[in-house]
């Protein structure tokens, strides 16, 4: 799918630990017969046992067996046992109003949780918990009062739960309109809670609730709908919902929903050209921005594909880095990591 960059490179990275590698290479030790991420917090081996690969695959063809610190078979935050007791823990009670001091009670150190979800997630384990609990109050809103929404969102404070809102939102709850031109919806998939805004037509945003770019990419609807952005549902969040429920199902990885494209003219070309880009492959920012004849414009492709406001529909997840690293994406490495090996399963199941 990619290059990978020199086994020195490689190696440099395993004794780092970087993680902009974690599940675009892999290290096989040819003394031990093991392969590991670059990641693995075990002893390092010596240069000269080291074979590196892109994929699991060729690590087990080349007859290495996975990692038991490291497991490589599964995704990279997953593997992480701290953060798999949390995750399980907030799934159990997402509306509870997690505290230092409940992940003390389970035997963890806050210190090293904050860390490790920062590190996967971009954002701590408690700021994921309130996004979680924010979501739950979005359904609510859409059915009910304010204070129904307050409540199942477990805020004690109404105008901690209005602040939080109006931070998502660009508005206070109360203000939202019912019949606005734009309507937000909240989505539950497989890799988080996710935002849909959308019209009787087309879908205008698709982002993961939990992404620090959401209140500003809301803002900028609410400008170009002159305020007229509000909750509910059209059949338009119905059907983008069953494309994601059968594509997350391993079922069908296309997407017909009509997309409503807010930017430059540049930036739009950007879009269409990343939905060029067959599923199961990337592609780097510097082959983006020659296949479009603009060479010289790969900074300009790094900044049209960061603005994308549709995720996983327009697939600026098949853009990585010229190396082969992951690189940055809004919804966390962790999600671009699971949505590219998603997509090369759709891919593998599409051969004759």
């Amino acid at each position: 799918m990619f290059d990978l960059p020199n086994d020195d490179t490689l190696y440099d990275a395993l004794l780092a630990r970087d993680a902009t590698y974690d599940g675009r290479a892999y290290v096989g030790v040819s003394s031990t017969g093991i392969f590991c991420r670059l990641t693995c917090p075990a002893r390092k081996p010596k240069r000269e046992n080291c074979r590196f690969y892109a994929d699991v695959a060729s690590c087990i063809s080349a007859g290495f067996r996975p990692c038991k610190r490291c497991h490589p078979l599964d995704p990279a935050a997953q593997s992480d046992p701290t953060i798999g007791k949390l995750l399980a823990a907030l799934d159990a009670r997402p509306a509870y109003r997690w505290s230092e001091p409940d992940v003390m009670r389970m035997g963890l150190d806050s210190s090293t949780v904050r860390r490790a979800f920062k590190r996967h997630f971009g954002r701590t384990f408690l700021e994921m918990a309130r996004s979680r609990r924010l979501a739950s109050g979005f359904t609510a809103l859409s059915a009910g009062s304010v204070i129904d929404a307050q409540l199942d969102a477990g805020f004690d404070s109404p105008s901690a739960f209005r602040a939080a809102f109006a931070k998502l939102m660009g508005a206070a709850p109360g203000t939202l309109s019912r019949d606005a031109l734009l309507r937000a919806d909240h989505l539950k998939t497989p890799l988080g809670d996710m935002i849909a805004v959308c019209d009787k037509r087309a879908l205008h945003l698709l982002e993961f609730a939990d992404r620090k770019a959401l209140p500003t990419e809301m803002q900028k609807l609410r400008k170009a709908a002159k305020g007229s952005v509000g909750i509910g549902r059209f059949e338009t969040h119905d059907q983008i919902a069953s494309e994601l429920d059968a594509f997350f199902a391993k079922r069908c990885d296309s997407f017909t929903t009509s997309l409503a494209l807010h930017g430059t003219a540049f930036t739009r070309e950007v879009w269409k050209t990343l939905q060029t880009i067959p599923a199961g492959e990337t592609r780097s920012y510097s082959a983006i921005a020659a296949s479009m004849g603009a060479p010289q414009s790969i900074r300009a492709v790094a900044r049209a594909n960061g603005a994308n406001q549709i995720a996983i529909v327009i697939p600026c997840h098949r853009v990585i880095g010229a190396d082969g690293s992951l690189t940055g994406y809004g919804g966390g490495l962790w999600r671009k990591q699971q949505i590219i090996d998603l997509e090369r399963h759709h891919a593998k199941r599409r051969l004759p």
